[in-house]
């Protein structure tokens, strides 16, 4: 992550999550649930993943993606998934799913499990 702040604001305040300082200088913690802390910390030289790097499991998929875009964020479209009009893919071999990035350029998706 190359700007930090950035980081806090954005999983802070767009998403909405609970974004703790760490235990050590310019770290973030992400807490989303289940115990342990979901770790961010500066790299200048930072390479977005060509993956997705954190999925949210969501019970309403289309509100969900809906309370994503009002915030700004954009969907991501990919030419290879079937995607419906709010960007979420559906298929037969896995769950319902929206991709879309962090400040840095990481994927992150909301997805519904069956």
């Amino acid at each position: 992550m190359p700007d930090i702040e950035a980081a806090r604001g954005f999983y802070g305040t767009t998403l909405g999550l609970d974004v703790r300082d760490g235990r050590e200088s310019g770290l973030l913690e992400l807490h989303v649930g289940g115990g342990t802390p979901i770790m961010v910390y500066p790299k200048p030289d930072h390479v977005p993943a060509t993956y997705t790097i954190l999925n949210f499991v969501v019970d309403d998929i289309e509100a969900a993606v809906d309370e994503l875009v009002a915030a700004g964020i954009s969907m991501e479209r990919y030419p290879d998934a079937s995607q419906d009009e709010r960007g979420i893919a559906r298929d037969d071999r896995g769950p319902a799913i929206g991709w879309f990035r962090d400040p840095a350029g990481n994927i992150l998706s909301v997805l519904k499990t069956r």
